[in-house]
């Protein structure tokens, strides 16, 4: 199993009340549902991170299944939520 770190941006961090945590996980789906059972007393949090796109050691998740994307000892999850502006 791996371990590393989860980083929350924004809406995200303000949700799960940290800007960062550890992880210890094989895969992106298992190192958020952790995160899901960490913060559950936080309504919000599981709504934001609906939303919200993922970089894995600098890498776009985009819209592979998270069950498919291992993660490295040491490596870093990063949980970017939907930010303001931009055109329509």
């Amino acid at each position: 199993m791996a371990s590393g770190t989860i980083r929350y941006w924004a809406a995200a961090k303000a949700a799960a009340g940290t800007a960062e945590e550890p992880y210890e996980a094989d895969t992106l789906a298992e190192a958020l549902a952790a995160a899901r059972r960490r913060h559950a007393e936080h309504a919000e949090f599981d709504r934001v991170l609906a939303r919200c796109a993922f970089l894995v050691d600098g890498g776009q998740v985009g819209s592979r299944d998270h069950a498919t994307v291992a993660l490295a000892e040491g490596g870093t999850v990063e949980v970017l939520p939907p930010f303001a502006g931009g055109a329509a």
